[in-house]
Order: C-alpha cells, then sequence, then structure tokens
C-alpha cells in the first residue's frame, strides 16, 4: 500500500520517522509531505519528500498565535477544570484555536497542493501528526484512511472536551449551534471538491497511533494502537565525552530552538542562561548545557563544572544523565521517560500549559516550574529536590519498565494494514 505521512514541521516529524521506517522496511510505498524548510529534514531520513511551497511554521503562524498562546496559558486545563467548563467556554476556546493555530498550519494554499498531490499519487492510507489537519483533508478528499499519531497531552478540542462541547452543541437553540471547527473543515472540503463533508474523525483520525505510555494515555473512544517511542535526533555524531563516566551526577540543561526564534513568547528565556548557569553551578553536579548556538553566542566564561555544547543527540546523552531540565518538548520528554531519567519541566511555554505540566507531574517522575515562576534560585532548588529524593528516579523506572513491554512500530505494521483494508474507500490496493 501507499502511505504519505504529514507533519507542520522537522521536530514533528522526526516522531513520525521510526514507524515511517517500519511501514517502509514492511515494503509499503512511503512518501512525507511538508513545506520547504523541511525538505532537507525529510531526505535525511533517506525518505522521499513531497515539497509544499508554504511558509515556514512561525510565518504561518502569524502575531494573533502569540496572543491565543498567552490566553490559553492563562487558563486552567486541568482534567478537574475541563470538567467544570460550560459550553461557553468551550466555544471561546474553539473560536481561538481555528483562527490562531489550526487554519494557519492547514492555509488554503498549502491544502491545495497537498491535495493535488494526493490524488495523482492515491495513498491508501494518510498518517498526521496532531496539528497537521492537512493530512486528514486530503485522505477526506481522496478516499484515503486516516490516522492520527498522538505525542504529547491532546489539545483539549481532540478529547473529552470536545465531545463535551459537540453534545452541548446539540442542546443549544438553533440559531446558537455555532462550531467554528466544523464550519471551517466543511468550507474546506467543499472549496476543494471533496466527496463528503466533515466528521469528527478529521479531528482524531479513524484511529490513533499512541505513542505515550498505557497509563498517560486518555479514552478517545476509538480503536487506538499503543507504539513504542523510538529517539530519532536525525543526522549526528556522539561526541567522545558523552561516553566518558561522570565524576559527579550530571545534569543536561536543554530548551530547545524555538526560544531563540524571534516568532516565541520566550524569546527573554534565552537571555537569562548564564544567571541559570550560574544557580545550577552551585550544587555538586556536572552540568551539560545542550544549547542552540543562538543560546549560548552572549554567554561568559562558566564554571568549570559547567559544559556548554551545542547538539548532542538525547537517546546518547540522557542515559548517562541523573536529571534533564527542559522545555517540555515531547521528544526530550519522551527520550527521558524511555531512559528512566527524573526531569525538570518549564511550563507554560508555548503550548505546553501548566495544566498539561500537572499531567506530567502525575507521573511522579517531573516536577514542573510555570516559566512566569521561573528563577535561577528556583530551578537550582528543584534540581537539587529531584536529586535528593529517589522517589523519582523510583517513578522513572517503574515508567521506563511500562514503556518498553509497548509494541515497536515494527511490530503494529500488520495491524495497521487490517486497519486500512477496513477503512480505505479510495487510494490503491
Amino acid at each position: 500500500m501507499r502511505v504519505l505521512f504529514t507533519s507542520i514541521e522537522g521536530n514533528h516529524f522526526h516522531q513520525m520517522v521510526p514507524l515511517a521506517w517500519a511501514l517502509r522496511t514492511a515494503g509499503h510505498e512511503v512518501q512525507a509531505a511538508g513545506n520547504l524548510a523541511m525538505v532537507d529534514t525529510i531526505t535525511q531520513t533517506g525518505l522521499t519528500a513531497v515539497p509544499i511551497d508554504s511558509p515556514s511554521l512561525w510565518e504561518q503562524l502569524g502575531p494573533f498565535h502569540q496572543e491565543a498562546i498567552a490566553w490559553f496559558n492563562s487558563v486552567d486545563t486541568s482534567a478537574e477544570q475541563q470538567a467544570k467548563a460550560t459550553w461557553t467556554d468551550l466555544l471561546a476556546y474553539e473560536s481561538m484555536v481555528v483562527p490562531a493555530l489550526l487554519a494557519p498550519l492547514n492555509a488554503d494554499a498549502m491544502l491545495d497542493q497537498l491535495v493535488s498531490y494526493a490524488r495523482a499519487w492515491r495513498p491508501d492510507l494518510v498518517i498526521w501528526e496532531s496539528f497537521s489537519l492537512a493530512g486528514a483533508i486530503a485522505a477526506v478528499a481522496t478516499g484515503a484512511a486516516h490516522a492520527r499519531l498522538c505525542s504529547g497531552p491532546d489539545l483539549a478540542m481532540q478529547v473529552g472536551t470536545r465531545r463535551d462541547f459537540v453534545r452541548g452543541t446539540a442542546e443549544q437553540p438553533p440559531e446558537r449551534r455555532e462550531d467554528p471547527t466544523a464550519e471551517w473543515l466543511d468550507w474546506t472540503l467543499e472549496r476543494l471538491g471533496a466527496p463528503a463533508g466533515f466528521s469528527e474523525d478529521m479531528l482524531t483520525g479513524q484511529w490513533v497511533i499512541d505513542t505515550r505510555p498505557p497509563s498517560a494515555q486518555r479514552d478517545t473512544g476509538l480503536p487506538t494502537l499503543s507504539v513504542r517511542y523510538v529517539p530519532y535526533n536525525g543526522r549526528c555524531v556522539v561526541p567522545d565525552w558523552v561516553l566518558r563516566p561522570a565524576e559527579r551526577p550530571r545534569v543536561c540543561l536543554t530548551l530547545g530552538t524555538s526560544i531563540t526564534e524571534a516568532g516565541s513568547e520566550n524569546f527573554e528565556l534565552a537571555k537569562t542562561l548564564s544567571t541559570i548557569l550560574l544557580a545550577l553551578s552551585e550544587l555538586d553536579v556536572e552540568i551539560v548545557a545542550a544549547l542552540d548556538p543562538a543560546q549560548h553566542e552572549h554567554l561568559p566564561p562558566m564554571p568549570e563544572n559547567v559544559r556548554v555544547t551545542g547538539f548532542v543527540p538525547l537517546n546518547e546523552l540522557l542515559p548517562l544523565c541523573s536529571v534533564v531540565v527542559h522545555h517540555g518538548g515531547y521528544q526530550t520528554k519522551s527520550t527521558a521517560d524511555l531512559h528512566g531519567i527524573p526531569q525538570v519541566m518549564l511550563v507554560g511555554y508555548e503550548w505546553v500549559s501548566e495544566g498539561m505540566g500537572d499531567e506530567y507531574a502525575e507521573q511522579g517522575t517531573t516536577l514542573t516550574i510555570p516559566v512566569s515562576e521561573l528563577t535561577a534560585e528556583r530551578l537550582r532548588d528543584t534540581v537539587r529536590q529531584v536529586l535528593a529524593d529517589s522517589s523519582f528516579t523510583a517513578h522513572a523506572g517503574r515508567l521506563r519498565k511500562e514503556i518498553l513491554t509497548m509494541p515497536t512500530p515494527n511490530q503494529l505494521v500488520p495491524q495497521i494494514e487490517r486497519l486500512v483494508a477496513g477503512h480505505r474507500t479510495g487510494g490503491r490496493a
């Protein structure tokens, strides 16, 4: 069969690579569609790229995205609060997330190209990650089966609160039955000449491929295929110092790359790195600050127990660490989980809300600090707490054992083949 992967940008695509190769080595044709900035990322994996002439991630999102993030992070997104949300609350969320996130990431010009290509290539299956609704749209337009690769806490609109919103909408008088998400997707499908209109599985996938540990998954009411997270760090080299035994507990600090981009609301965080590193150096530890060049170009000389470095493959570095401090990136968290490493996570960064941080903290492996409350001293004391409390390591070890019981991407392929046979209405045999 033919399988098309869609993703909004390169780091999100990295999460899809192991499954793409599992399908490829099982004999299926695999291609990956992405904007022009992703082409090199895709081809470096050895997979075939389908270039889509659309702006880069931050160019697509625009300034309203940042205003929406500030609103989103001001809302209590905990499960307890979501259960109390009224229909008006949920309508406000839907009204914000479409223009601020989903429509910009799945813009008309990009959809036109993707659907045109899918109609020519005729995939049997489209696998899309949660922000790439373009994949679901292309699948509906061509009769392909489609599945959503879920990584990290779901956007609220894609799980329980979306069901609550739909239920609440049906209870409203006809003149008040607004549904911004359904309206946008209906208009889009009609414009593209799709044979069918909006259905709820366009937000969830006809089934879900979930890389989270089973204990962290939430019921979507759909078939769910659990698959072990397999790290993919791109083309990289392991520095020789990584494998040398550390003389003291090793603490990794990594904050991703987007905080140094002009569109990021936390650009100022990059400017506080020297203060953070100096505070952490007061601990009896070895600090490895794996930073983007733009994050450390203005750093002053650091103490001898601080190693400032560029990109290091986390799959090689984290197994030799005692704690990792990070920005809530799913790949960083999942790599730490896989290797049983306790974590300190900065939350309220981009769409990693404090409520999502609470979900992570419930696993017992992680302490969280809201970015709005971050000080160098608090971060230092939190790292000290995690190092001193053996329960974090114990919970991380338990989570690692759970992850290792999950099927690998290769083991998942036969289940995917069966599901495609039951859902495909177009494509090729």
